[in-house]
């Protein structure tokens, strides 16, 4: 196995304090957003196997089978499948949805054919794949995740009092639940810029009046983005507050932000996102509107299903990863974790072993496929490997 140096991404929304927490270094000035685990061709991890460091991806690309194991190969082709990152959010993510597979190869088909760089800022597609995701948390956690039925959006509207408001919430008591929300959200993200923006503003100052965990949470997104439409396309969705150990799996086509924590965070190995607010990045409206998927979702928060080894998963329709825990008490045995597919592990507590490697918080390893290893020691690890 091979413990990995992985790198951090500084993006703005990012919290100073969270990951410098977990790893117990000391906090600067620049925002930690994410510690990414895997073999993203943007940011890889990186290891040492006595001839200086290389990245992981390299690693993967001079023998795929021999790292991957010969089924992973086969069903994903020569890359490790999942990215496994650690996420710490201060600010609000942006407002997004992800395409299946079908829509991610026609949409990248189509922007080749029209000769848009994969590094454009306008671009969409920048690859094949799909992106689910699934967020386990680490500290309290907030977040959107789906739409609620159109009466609860309504009824959330309404309570402001805001005449601006008002013909949404018509929109949503009068015409069937597709209809209802492709309609609003239509509205919303076609609306005139500073009309929405004196919309926002009002609503803000009505979150605020109201108080209460949801309206606070609106009332931050107006704070972080004044005038956004997305502050009034958030209200659309459910509200989520996880607490450490519950987790969010987000498929494709569910509008989503991520507001606040700090989490584990496992997806297929894709970059395929469509925003539509809370973002000074690219907004394509109409692409977003043939992606979302306009029905109501129950957030689902997961909690995992312990078994008798003491591995705790976290289940979900997707093959390309696969997320567990080990939550192990001073004593318990050791745990055997060969498997014929890739794995990293990461540390969130204690100190726990893998083979002859002793973990600390943020410390991960990655484990190639058939290879004989075992978990011994005080702690939490989360495993992160592929169904195949």
């Amino acid at each position: 196995m091979d413990r990995l140096t992985n790198p951090i991404r500084p993006y703005a929304w990012g919290s100073t304090t969270l990951i410098p927490g977990l790893l117990g270094t000391a906090p600067t000035d620049e925002p930690q957003a994410e510690m990414w685990m895997g073999a993203h061709p943007m940011a890889p991890s990186r290891l040492d196997r006595g001839a200086g460091t290389t990245s992981l991806s390299d690693v993967i690309a001079a023998d795929p089978a021999g790292e991957l194991g010969r089924a992973s190969v086969a069903r994903f082709g020569p890359r490790l499948p999942f990215l496994l990152k650690l996420l710490a959010a201060d600010a609000p993510l942006s407002l997004q949805v992800h395409p299946d597979l079908a829509q991610a190869k026609e949409g990248y088909e189509a922007e080749e054919r029209a000769g848009i760089p994969l590094d454009a800022p306008h671009r969409n597609y920048k690859d094949t794949n799909h992106k689910p995701e699934l967020l386990c948390a680490l500290t309290p956690f907030e977040g959107l995740c789906g739409f609620r039925t159109p009466e609860d959006a309504a009824r959330t509207l309404a309570v402001l009092e805001v005449d601006s408001l008002k013909p949404y919430v018509d929109l949503l008591s009068a015409h069937p639940v597709e209809a209802a929300l492709r309609e609003v959200l239509t509205a919303v993200l076609a609306a005139d810029r500073e009309e929405m923006a004196e919309t926002v503003t009002e609503t803000a100052a009505a979150c605020a009046r109201l108080g209460g965990a949801q309206y606070a949470a609106y009332a931050s997104l107006a704070h972080h983005y004044p005038g956004d439409p997305g502050v009034i396309a958030a209200m659309l969705l459910s509200h989520v507050q996880l607490q450490p150990g519950e987790a969010l799996f987000l498929g494709a086509g569910v509008p989503h932000a991520y507001l606040g924590g700090l989490g584990v965070e496992i997806m297929a190995n894709s970059d395929n996102v469509l925003r539509c607010g809370l973002t000074p990045k690219h907004v394509d409206v109409p692409e977003l509107l043939k992606v979302v998927r306009f029905e109501p979702t129950d957030p689902g928060v997961l909690r995992p299903e312990a078994s008798v080894t003491g591995e705790e998963l976290y289940e979900t329709p997707t093959d390309e990863f696969r997320l567990s825990r080990f939550v192990r008490a001073e004593g318990a045995a050791p745990t055997r974790l060969t498997a014929a597919t890739p794995q990293i592990l990461l540390c969130t507590a204690g100190r726990p072993s893998v083979g002859d490697q002793t973990l600390t918080p943020g410390a991960a390893v990655f484990v190639p496929a058939d290879e004989m290893t075992e978990l011994s020691g005080t702690g939490t690890v989360f495993r992160a490997t592929v169904v195949a």
